[in-house]
């Protein structure tokens, strides 16, 4: 892993896994990734895009290439406006299991302190408007000494040295069961955070070895936050602008709209724009929003919202690979799900083939089978880690013995029951996508084939978080994004057995000691390896099923610049403006 110094700021998130729906039809740009485009051509890639008027069918995107319209400085102009869209989340706090979704990561990514940049394949780069030297200073004990930049300082004027370290560990690290952290890996291994030198030198010393470090010191929290009661429920449709400390601050916030402008307070490079607008939207709105010119960036994921966006010619398409996976979710706590019988009924019944081919249809969107949630197939080191009997595709014979083991017998109507009740789960899913309408009931229809009902559950968007976090649901389709190539982190977040962020509730602690492994190798490619045979672990108790991997595709207005498909770059919220 390669650390250097730099200029770029990226999200101040690169620490945990994030979730979002999963979104079938469109959807702003706020942390969101699906869609494509037909594939398969070996046209010619623009350097921008392509426009409204290409013929051609899209070319399969490269897993080494980004398709951001990088810009350098001089050539992006200083001023102008972005119109995005995302969905509402009620708590602004990320780093809670209330927060932690890839909508709020998009919105912090604005305001709150960004410790390094990661590269197109998650190199690290340390940013000197934060931090002016990061490294490991002893082996044994671990030892990392952080030196803060002497100018930062949060929007409160609140200075920014190693209490704000300390605050990040103390709120992450699981000690305190008043915080509803999203993840505590890394954190609960750090022993103690001190001053050195003076208060800008933060020493961190770990109890037991963790890598890779820098992973836990992407962004610092500011210590007035740092109380579970504030944790818990004090970001509640409050972003706490005075907390943060970006090139940007947040100028209003409500349940329609959040607004940033330029931080009169902030003390590095000068950001591009002056001001970014984000509305929450569902998805067809978003998408008319688009075309009408309210927004400049919309991401889309089927054909006929490709259609819609066409009808509007000052765009440009830019493709990539997104750093999504599409899951399903099984609650392992609720009623029949309790048995891992029935949990592998139902993926054994899955056909994986036919939701993919619903998903993107008329798109030929054909990547390798999703069988990893924790690392995108681009990434090297993935594997496919599903239990060998769910990779031969569907099967209902076994699913029909999973069945009976449970003590489920098949009636006269052609669905199992038990004790005189019929196996009923509920669908749940959210939005107005008529591609996620279509999912919903080719799940309910390979079901009902085997002999599994299933009761369709539409929700608004806004009600995502609060129906994740209340455990109301039975199955819920879903998607985790990896912000770095570093996902063996997150094997706890995702897997673990008193994990805040396991949404299917099942795990043990034979899953919950091998999670632990990872984090202690300094080899990243054998840390993979390990992280893989724990998800493999994981994946034998039918609590979650990847999906599918989508594409990300963006269409933007033409001349946005640094903005769009970039692997593990994220936005620069510095860099990103309007073309000259």
């Amino acid at each position: 892993m390669k650390i250097t110094m730099g200029k770029r700021l990226t999200a101040a998130t690169a620490t945990l896994a994030a979730l979002t729906m999963l979104l079938a039809g469109c959807g702003g740009s706020g942390g969101k990734t699906t869609g494509s485009q037909a594939t398969g051509s070996n046209a010619a890639e623009p350097a921008a895009g392509f426009t409204p008027d290409y013929k051609g069918a899209y070319p399969m995107p490269s897993k080494d290439k980004a398709y951001d319209n990088e810009q350098p400085a001089n050539n992006v102009k200083d001023g102008g406006e972005l119109h995005l869209a995302t969905t509402y989340t009620d708590s602004w706090n990320y780093f809670s299991v209330d927060g932690n979704t890839g909508y709020m990561s998009g919105l912090w990514n604005w305001y709150m302190p960004s410790f390094y940049n990661m590269d197109l394949k998650g190199n690290i780069t340390w940013n000197p408007d934060y931090v002016t030297k990061a490294e490991q200073t002893s082996k044994n004990p671990e030892v990392v000494t952080i030196d803060i930049n002497p100018k930062a300082k949060f929007n409160d004027g609140t200075d920014m040295d190693w209490t704000a370290i300390k605050a990040l560990v103390d709120v992450q690290n699981g000690k305190d069961p008043g915080y509803n952290a999203a993840s505590t890996d890394g954190y609960k291994d750090v022993k103690s955070v001190e001053a050195g030198k003076n208060s800008k030198e933060v020493v961190i010393t770990f109890a037991k070895q963790f890598f890779p470090w820098e992973t836990l010191f992407s962004t610092a929290l500011n210590p007035k936050a740092a109380n579970p009661e504030t944790f818990t429920k004090g970001w509640n449709d409050n972003p706490h602008n005075e907390w943060g400390a970006g090139p940007y601050k947040v100028t209003k916030a409500d349940k329609d709209q959040a607004i940033f402008e330029r931080n009169e307070n902030w003390w590095g490079v000068k950001p591009k724009l002056d001001k970014i607008t984000y509305k929450y939207m569902e998805d067809a709105a978003t998408l008319n929003a688009f075309k009408n010119g309210e927004l400049d960036a919309v991401t889309f994921a089927t054909n006929n919202s490709l259609k819609t966006i066409l009808g509007r010619k000052d765009i440009q398409i830019r493709l990539g690979y997104s750093k999504s996976t599409d899951v399903l979710m099984y609650n392992g706590k609720s009623g029949a799900l309790k048995d891992i019988n029935v949990r592998e009924a139902i993926n054994e019944a899955l056909d994986v083939n036919t939701m993919t081919k619903v998903h993107f249809q008329g798109l030929n969107w054909t990547p390798e089978e999703a069988g990893s949630e924790l690392f995108p197939v681009f990434q090297e080191g993935y594997e496919n880690n599903l239990p060998d009997n769910l990779k031969n595709g569907k099967d209902l014979k076994a699913s029909d013995k999973a069945l009976s083991k449970a003590g489920y017998k098949k009636g006269s109507d052609g669905y199992y029951s038990k004790d005189g009740k019929v196996l009923s789960l509920r669908y749940t899913y959210f939005g107005d996508s008529p591609t996620s309408t279509a999912m919903a009931k080719a799940y309910q229809q390979m079901m009902k084939d085997a002999g599994i009902k299933i009761t369709i559950d539409n929700r608004d968007s806004a009600k995502f978080s609060k129906t994740l976090n209340s455990g109301d649901y039975d199955i819920l389709p879903m998607s985790w994004s990896a912000p770095s190539p570093y996902s063996q982190v997150n094997v706890n977040q995702l897997y673990g057995s008193k994990s805040a962020s396991n949404f299917s509730f099942v795990g043990n602690s034979k899953i919950d000691k091998m999670a632990d492994v990872p984090g202690t190798i300094s080899d990243q490619f054998k840390a993979v390896a390990a992280a893989n045979k724990a998800e493999a672990e994981a994946l034998k108790l039918y609590g979650t099923r990847p999906l599918d991997v989508p594409p990300s595709f963006v269409a933007v207005k033409t001349g946005l610049a640094n903005y769009g498909p970039n692997g593990f770059k994220g936005i620069d919220p510095v860099t990103v403006g309007w073309q000259k």
